[in-house]
């Protein structure tokens, strides 16, 4: 049974994690992850990604990349691959977190067109350098485009890590939602998207991001290619 689930209705396409755990993305979530955008667009619906209560994501599979060197490079490629898909997605994209959301979690957050969390005891934030892992190049462009600059040292580098109000002066979220207002906030936003012209916001989205792009793709290369991993 897939830990990924789509329900179209009237247009929108809530896309939910949910493996009853700490919703880990691995391989396996990242192909039905995509699975799942390619039925939203086929549908040309807007998209609604949420976790289950409590947890969006605490980020990537580490058994998985506990492999061996070459399986956390594959693994890491997908999910940069995934956040830009994201960002080219020709609908809007928004993030609903229920809960925690950490590192690769973060990182599709910053990824979606809006994204919200419910208020709560949560944590938010980029770890990786409290887990001893080094950031990757896509990691450290996103971060770069999508934080305040205030932030970027903190969220990146020091590995800071908040809780839903100031994840939002982070830049992580745009709305911290009151937990007896979320199922109808959910609602609700996915409402007003389907008031922007599907035209106007593709080809906007697009060219607003062009340059980025070109920077997001030789990261993901760069990520790929081991002999640049220490490179200064």
């Amino acid at each position: 049974m897939s830990n990924v689930t789509i329900n179209i209705i009237k247009g929108v396409a809530t896309i939910t994690i949910d493996d009853g755990k700490a919703n880990a993305l691995g391989s396996i979530v990242w192909a039905d992850l995509n699975a799942a955008m390619d039925k939203a667009e086929s549908e040309k619906a807007i998209v609604i990604i949420k976790g289950r209560d409590g947890v969006m994501s605490g980020g990537f599979d580490l058994k998985e990349m506990g492999e061996g060197p070459q399986d956390a490079l594959v693994l890491t490629s997908k999910g940069s691959k995934f956040a830009r898909r994201i960002m080219s997605f020709p609908r809007p994209v928004i993030m609903a977190a229920p809960g925690h959301t950490i590192a690769m979690g973060a990182f599709l957050a910053l990824a979606c067109d809006y994204s919200m969390i419910k208020d709560g005891d949560y944590k938010i934030g980029l770890n990786e350098t409290l887990i001893g892992m080094t950031m990757h190049n896509f990691g450290i462009e996103m971060g770069r485009y999508h934080l305040p600059k205030s932030y970027f040292n903190r969220c990146v580098i020091n590995g800071e890590i908040f809780g839903p109000k100031a994840s939002m002066h982070a830049g992580f979220f745009d709305k911290v939602v009151p937990a007896g207002e979320w199922e109808d906030s959910i609602l609700m936003v996915g409402k007003l998207f389907g008031q922007v012209n599907p035209k106007a916001f593709r080809e906007t989205k697009l060219r607003s991001r062009k340059e980025l792009f070109k920077i997001l793709d030789k990261a993901i290369s760069d990520d790929l290619d081991r002999t640049k991993i220490h490179a200064m």
